[in-house]
């Protein structure tokens, strides 16, 4: 997703050099594309920009939000964004949705909720090290379905340190383990990552798209990466077994356990789920447009939480929304969105086609692996943000939800790829670092990073192609 240089430890000098390579590439490609592909200068300016932040977000992560900045004053400088084009491709409703669902994730770690997860998983009877990197790796999947997937591994990977410690093994196989599951299970809702809930609005989706098309691929893939996972790592679970028996022989528990008042948590999830599961079916009913119940729902249900919680909502507002990033995604649709009001997007769609062909069954593998590989190295978000224009106007001639769903397994499962391929790796592998002074290579992790990332993306590849011909024309995608 990014690297880790934070330009904190660069030199005025050094800063300013790297910043004029950047806007000199930027510039260049853009220029590029005048003299081979005959673009216009609102699409150079376009085009520059856009290829400026993806430049900036993969070498100066601190100041990717400061780069959209200038580069939003650019677009508007030279009339390639007018102020009403930028209010409708900032995507508020997005904006609004993803604001929800960290309020109520934050009720959520309140109330006591993931607590109980952990403490679940570390009851399951007959305990050996599969069955419990299995149950961590299915469980790190679902929450991140359910909440989001840095969530979901920030509290795998305390109950994962907790038992290592307990049992003097190094943590680093089961944390690369449910990390990659992580990613996978993300893919399965719009909940689990960004890229799942502007996927939708884009192209029109509802939550019953998801569950009944998305998830089912999701499953099947997330079972390879724990295989395949257990199969690479089966030293580290032997000895993992091992070392549980002799606790178990001296009578020792793994992590304390303690008693959670869990079921209003719990109450508040299945409600927020439910809420939005319902969304089709209550927007038909009351006359309303398509998905907008959808993308109010977790602002109704965060609005319930800070009324029942009213000494913290300010709390939840300040502190458990991710205003950064929110903010940088905000700019960065719109910015994306400049791509598309200056027909960018559709001379790589005709590119794309001239390339790949109109057909199906090559364009998906193809938008699955390009997305792939730029998102192994590149925010996912952006990339999703570039590309989906393409898809919309890819599916001017061919059927469009085969497309929207290969961009999104592509987005999802390309971050396992890298370990700074997804948000969950870098936090995941930063928590490693400070719990148990462990480092993991670059090589280290592309070798099972690629490994499960190919295998989940061919299943996908298969399962999209078999199901294909069953998937119902999009109405409704903008």
């Amino acid at each position: 997703m990014h690297s880790d240089d934070n330009g904190g430890v660069l030199t005025t000098k050094q800063l300013m050099l790297r910043m004029v390579m950047l806007l000199a590439i930027s510039v260049g490609i853009g220029m590029a594309g005048a003299v081979f592909g005959g673009f216009t200068e609102k699409q150079v300016v376009a085009s520059s920009v856009f290829l400026a932040i993806i430049l900036g977000t993969l070498f100066f992560w601190t100041f990717r939000l400061s780069i959209a900045f200038l580069g939003l004053t650019v677009l508007v400088f030279t009339h390639s964004l007018s102020i009403e084009s930028f209010v409708a491709s900032a995507e508020l409703p997005v904006i609004l949705f993803l604001v929800g669902m960290m309020i109520v994730v934050g009720a959520l770690r309140d109330l006591g909720f993931f607590t109980w997860v952990v403490q679940a998983l570390i009851s399951i009877p007959k305990m050996s090290g599969r069955k419990f990197i299995a149950a961590t790796s299915v469980a790190s999947a679902l929450l991140a379905c359910a909440v989001d997937e840095v969530t979901s591994i920030i509290f795998i990977a305390t109950l994962i340190f907790q038992v290592c410690n307990r049992l003097k093994l190094n943590p680093t196989p089961y944390i690369i383990i449910c990390v990659l599951c992580t990613n996978i299970g993300s893919a399965g809702t719009m909940m689990g990552n960004p890229v799942g809930i502007f996927i939708g609005t884009k192209a029109g989706l509802t939550f019953g798209d998801f569950f009944r098309w998305a998830f089912p691929i999701m499953l099947v893939s997330l079972g390879s990466c724990v295989a395949v996972t257990l199969v690479w790592f089966r030293k580290e679970l032997n000895l993992f077994d091992e070392r549980l028996q002799e606790r178990m022989d001296r009578q020792l528990s793994l992590v304390p356990k303690v008693v959670v008042p869990y079921r209003r948590g719990l109450a508040l999830l299945l409600f927020t789920l439910a809420f939005i599961a319902s969304h089709h079916a209550l927007e038909e009913g009351l006359g309303l447009d398509k998905n907008s119940i959808l993308l109010v729902a977790p602002l109704a249900c965060a609005g319930v939480v800070m009324i029942m919680k009213r000494e913290r909502a300010r709390y939840y507002v300040e502190h458990e929304v991710d205003w950064w990033t929110l903010l940088f995604f905000m700019l960065l649709f719109a910015i994306a969105g400049t791509l598309e009001h200056t027909e960018v997007t559709k001379v790589i769609a005709d590119g794309f086609v001239n390339v790949c062909g109109d057909k199906p069954g090559i364009l998906i593998p193809s938008i699955m692996a390009t997305t792939a590989i730029g998102s192994a190295f590149v925010d996912n978000v952006i990339f999703v943000a570039a590309f989906s224009p393409v898809i919309t106007a890819l599916g001017e001639t061919v059927p469009a939800m085969p497309l929207w769903w290969a961009l999104l397994f592509g987005a999802c499962f390309g971050g396992n790829i890298t370990l700074i391929g997804s948000t969950a790796n870098i936090v995941a592998l930063g928590m490693l670092e400070k719990q148990s002074h462990a480092h993991v290579g670059f090589i280290q992790w592309l070798k099972i990073g690629a490994l499960s990332a190919f295998i989940a993306m061919l299943i996908a590849w298969v399962m999209l192609s078999v199901m294909a011909p069953y998937m119902h024309p999009l109405a409704g995608a903008h």
